[in-house]
């Protein structure tokens, strides 16, 4: 199984000047806790670290002080979430048939939701870890009125890892370019080309970093594992 995380993005909403995952979490970086859970999965076996050349000498410093034991390739990353990952497809190695994508951002993410990723991609071409919705969810329009409340036992919150064919995965991404689409998740582009996503149980705990608000919370919760 072969893993990409997009760590490409600024931290402009975490109110910082440099990319959020350099930023501190307890006694190591946030993207250290990523990677450190990616090394420990039994399935993973190869790393492609999707990011700036800006952060790639703070990355390489990062990397030098931890003992992972898979190796780590650094990919430049796009302007966006999805161009990140399709400059990541391009760079799996030859033999790569399936991949995981995980945002550097969800650092809480335990190395068995990557393994019940990997095994529930032997029965089928893409998957999301999500978790159900708790709260009751409004549609609105422009004029910011509720046009619609759908029922929430059929929505689920989507989360990192997913899992797809990686063939297919390129198929879908190439086709996302000759269409014009954006999109915020690799499932989406699996949607829209009319293939079936299905659903993995994910983790409560497994948070997108992206406020300061959200390393509080990751704080709180790495204390009490």
């Amino acid at each position: 199984m072969h893993l990409l995380i997009p760590a490409a993005g600024s931290g402009r909403r975490m109110g910082s000047d440099r990319n959020k995952l350099l930023l501190p979490l307890l006694n190591k970086p946030v993207i250290a806790w990523t990677l450190e859970a990616a090394d420990a999965s039994s399935q993973i076996e190869w790393i492609g670290l999707l990011s700036q050349p800006r952060d790639w000498d703070d990355f390489k410093t990062i990397l030098s002080q931890l003992s992972l034991s898979k190796p780590v390739r650094f990919i430049q990353g796009g302007d966006t979430r999805q161009q990140s990952v399709y400059n990541g497809l391009q760079a799996l190695p030859d033999d790569a048939t399936h991949v995981l994508i995980h945002d550097g951002a969800r650092c809480l993410a335990t190395p068995q939701l990557f393994d019940r990723c990997a095994d529930a991609l032997k029965t089928c071409a893409g998957l999301i870890a999500a978790v159900p919705v708790k709260d009751t969810i409004k549609v609105v329009d422009e004029a910011m009125t509720i046009c619609d409340t759908p029922d929430r036992n059929n929505l689920w919150a989507a989360q990192t890892p997913q899992a797809f064919d990686a063939k297919l995965l390129k198929q879908c991404h190439d086709r996302g370019i000759r269409e014009g689409w954006e999109v915020t998740d690799d499932a989406a582009l699996f949607e829209k080309c009319g293939l079936s996503v299905k659903i993995v149980e994910g983790e409560e705990t497994n948070l997108k970093v992206t406020t300061p608000i959200d390393l509080t919370i990751a704080e709180f919760i790495l204390h009490h594992r």
